[in-house]
């Protein structure tokens, strides 16, 4: 997909979003901050270009506010930074800038992305229900209509487990692949820049303009062989919850997609162990510096993870570390001669209040700095959508999206299409 697929003015794409937002935010408040005349006017600068243009020209675009915009609010939802102003785009949001996307505004997050204060968004779906955290307004902008695309970021599972409990699109890609500058720091060994969209394509689409590169051996074959691995935790998935994945399964099945069960894979069931180790002694240096200056306003959830200094020891570190590396090598050997891993995206359906929800089964991949994507192919319980997770090695992440856009072709055949196919066009 291109500019080319979207040939109506950007004025007009951005006049409709902000008319969506201002029907529907009220309820649904993805948004922290909306620059509706700062959009309107990069529009008009972009429909007076002639000749070649970006391929993201006129595109609207969320961004969770944990990222920096230059002139719109940086306050990662909390009270310690309320009123302060982004100098400078983060070089993520610079680049969606250069390939012509309108930045429309900041989404809203869990405090600092991590812990602490709840978004206060809702989830378009059941508004009595969480649509997760962290990337809680930037899923619920997209799930709702109001932007095509939206930046989050992970790291344990605040970009996959939302598109789940909202029925969208969620890419997080390998590791490193897109800059960190200019983005709180929680985990610096965990952190990634994902996002969401309304396809596969579109989710394709940003990988190219990140420059995430395609490998000559990205093809895929006529015959998939697809991993099913229900994860250590299968008994915390709801029962509508196992239902809707089980029926995912079968119906990849029907459609002539060889599904592998995988029963165990090395050192799994200890990487969540491993992932709050890491977690915790890397967000204790990225938020030493506020609870030593302005104690009084932090969170106690923070303040909990600069005592992890004293609660893990180095020497349990290095062993978190170390078996983490060994990992990434056995995982990618185990799933040798597979396309990809199925996997639940989240224990079911999104649960009532606010809250991020359960990242136990998104912590793993994060971990092993593994791409995944989640596809939205299922309901649960009162109709709320239910994601599976394709998971692939490092560094494979453009065929990852390959072989899921090859997976819902042949679902199509046999019926089954993605939950978000019906949402509001933006």
């Amino acid at each position: 997909m291109t500019h080319q697929d979207h040939p109506k003015p950007a004025t007009m794409a951005v006049e409709q979003a902000l008319r969506r937002i201002a029907k529907r935010d009220g309820e649904v408040r993805a948004w922290l901050h909306v620059d509706g005349e700062g959009a309107l006017q990069r529009a008009r600068e972009l429909d007076a270009i002639e000749g070649a243009r970006g391929p993201l020209h006129g595109l609207s675009i969320g961004v969770k506010d944990v990222i920096g915009v230059s002139g719109m609010p940086l306050t990662y939802n909390s009270p310690l930074f309320t009123g302060q102003v982004a100098s400078a785009d983060a070089p993520c949001v610079e680049t969606l800038r250069a390939a012509g996307a309108v930045i429309l505004g900041k989404t809203d997050t869990t405090e600092f992305a991590a812990a602490g204060r709840n978004a206060a968004s809702a989830n378009p779906h059941d508004l009595a229900r969480t649509p997760g955290g962290s990337s809680a307004g930037s899923a619920a902008a997209v799930a709702d209509g109001h932007v095509p695309f939206a930046l989050a970021t992970q790291t344990g599972g605040s970009t996959i487990r939302p598109a789940s409990f909202c029925g969208i699109h969620g890419f997080k890609p390998s590791w490193g692949l897109v800059s960190r500058e200019g983005v709180k720091f929680y985990a610096n060994s965990l952190d990634t820049v994902g996002w969401y969209a309304r396809s596969l394509a579109e989710l394709d689409l940003l990988c190219e303009v990140f420059d995430i590169a395609e490998a000559a051996t990205d093809s895929v074959g006529d015959i998939l062989r697809i991993g099913y691995y229900r994860t250590p935790w299968w008994d915390e998935v709801s029962a509508d919850g196992k239902e809707a994945i089980d029926g995912v399964v079968a119906a990849m099945a029907r459609a002539g997609i060889e599904m592998v069960a995988i029963d165990e894979l090395p050192e799994f069931a200890q990487l969540n162990d491993d992932h709050r180790v890491i977690l915790f002694r890397e967000g204790a240096a990225a938020f030493l510096n506020l609870a030593w200056s302005q104690p009084e306003l932090l969170h106690a959830d923070f303040h909990l993870r600069v005592d992890s200094m004293q609660q893990y020891s180095d020497a349990r570190l290095v062993e978190a570390h170390d078996r983490a590396a060994m990992a990434r090598i056995a995982f990618e050997k185990a799933i040798a001669g597979l396309d990809a891993v199925l996997a639940p995206s989240a224990p079911g359906i999104a649960p009532l209040g606010r809250g991020p929800g359960e990242p136990r089964f998104n912590q793993p991949w994060t971990l092993l700095h593994a791409p995944v994507v989640n596809l939205p192919l299922a309901r649960g319980a009162h109709g709320m959508p239910v994601g599976v997770s394709l998971v692939a090695p490092r560094y494979h992440d453009r065929r990852l999206l390959k072989v899921a856009g090859e997976v819902e072709t042949r679902l199509a055949d046999v019926g089954v299409t993605p939950t978000d196919a019906g949402l509001p066009e933006t």
